[in-house]
């Protein structure tokens, strides 16, 4: 990810879900465009690994297996590392579905969600000891189902978008 410095791995991945969340034929050539937007090209390489990371985020969203997570530092990392990560995530999981989709009709759950997640882009990185780490370890398996949920409830949205459109043609 040298492209952007600016980006992180957090981010990037956060603004994979975010797209595919809202439409699950998202492509990864317009979430490498947005990703290397302002930086220098990616190498032919880079491009291909970061288009299995696209594909297996696509792949783990739509599991029925619960296997989706959250792309974060391991568990050896400061946990203020982490819970920094998880503030860019959530900042490119909002950067993906504001990037894909303006809100229109969506529902007081969806809107609600989408709400927790911006609060999560101000948490303190200044976090220490077991009660924060458990507190961490909460809000990202929230995060986490809150974001299959969403998934489903988007493309649900989206397929009676289509459906309306069909009806009035």
């Amino acid at each position: 990810m040298q492209g952007d410095a600016e980006l992180t791995a957090a981010q990037a991945h956060g603004m994979a879900a975010g797209m595919l969340c809202v439409n699950e034929q998202a492509q990864s050539a317009a979430w490498l465009t947005e990703l290397f937007r302002h930086g220098t090209p990616v190498s032919d390489q880079n491009k291909e690994v970061l288009t299995h990371l696209f594909e297996e985020t696509r792949s783990l969203l739509a599991s029925d297996e619960f296997e989706f997570d959250l792309l974060l530092p391991d568990d050896e990392t400061l946990l203020s590392e982490q819970v920094e990560a998880l503030t860019h995530w959530c900042q490119g999981f909002l950067l993906g579905v504001g990037f894909t989709q303006a809100a229109s009709d969506w529902s007081r759950e969806t809107i609600e969600i989408l709400k927790d997640i911006v609060e999560f882009t101000k948490l303190d990185t200044e976090a220490e000891g077991e009660e924060d780490e458990s507190d961490f370890m909460e809000i990202t398996e929230y995060i986490r189902s809150a974001v299959l949920l969403l998934r489903s409830e988007l493309n649900k949205e989206d397929a009676r978008q289509k459906t309306k459109g069909e009806k009035t043609a």
